[in-house]
């Protein structure tokens, strides 16, 4: 199965792209995926990245993850974006695994109602979007199918714990360890 990262003109450039590297460092399919008209997209901070995919290009049958990177107004654009949306939703109602990041937590999945009833955690000051959700002070927030995470410091985590959930915590440690982010086997607070 595929996971998939959306990208949105605004997207914080290392929520996404740190969680694709460890992805593919472990041999994990993941695509990037523009919701743009267009395979390029433009992060918060001027860097345009091409993706693999067009968002129309893709059924979506067998995902495994959906991933949201925040940054602003990457993730009022996603949020938008009413495809997404729906298959966000639908994703969500049948137990499927999704991961958001920063402000994408709550301005997407927090605003489509998806968090409530689990503990997750954003980008300090968007919490009053997550209503219904028990909001979590941490840096990454597991809870069942749901991945969560405050910010850019928190990137290799969230792709770490998403990588670790994938594949177990012997995928995430060798990954970790290869990029020189962990010296021992001590479990890390996050990605078990």
């Amino acid at each position: 199965m595929t996971s998939y990262v959306f990208l949105a003109d605004g997207f914080e450039e290392v929520e996404a792209l740190a969680p694709v590297d460890i992805f593919r460092r472990a041999g994990i399919d993941v695509k990037t995926v523009s919701i743009n008209a267009t395979l390029e997209v433009t992060g918060a901070h001027g860097i345009t990245v091409k993706a693999d995919v067009l968002y129309d290009e893709i059924a979506y049958v067998e995902a495994d993850w959906l991933i949201l990177p925040g940054g602003m107004p990457g993730a009022t654009n996603l949020k938008a974006h009413q495809g997404l949306c729906s298959k966000l939703l639908y994703h969500s109602q049948k137990g499927g695994k999704i991961a958001a990041i920063c402000a994408s937590p709550a301005v997407v999945l927090g605003q489509l109602g998806i968090l409530k009833g689990y503990t997750a955690t954003c980008y300090p000051g968007f919490e009053p979007m997550m209503e219904g959700c028990n909001v979590a002070q941490t840096m990454v927030a597991v809870d069942n199918n749901i991945i969560t995470a405050k910010g850019p410091a928190a990137a290799y985590d969230f792709g770490l714990t998403i990588l670790s959930n994938m594949r177990g915590y012997p995928a995430a440690l060798e990954v970790a360890r290869g990029m020189l982010l962990k010296e021992n086997d001590e479990k890390s607070e996050y990605y078990y």
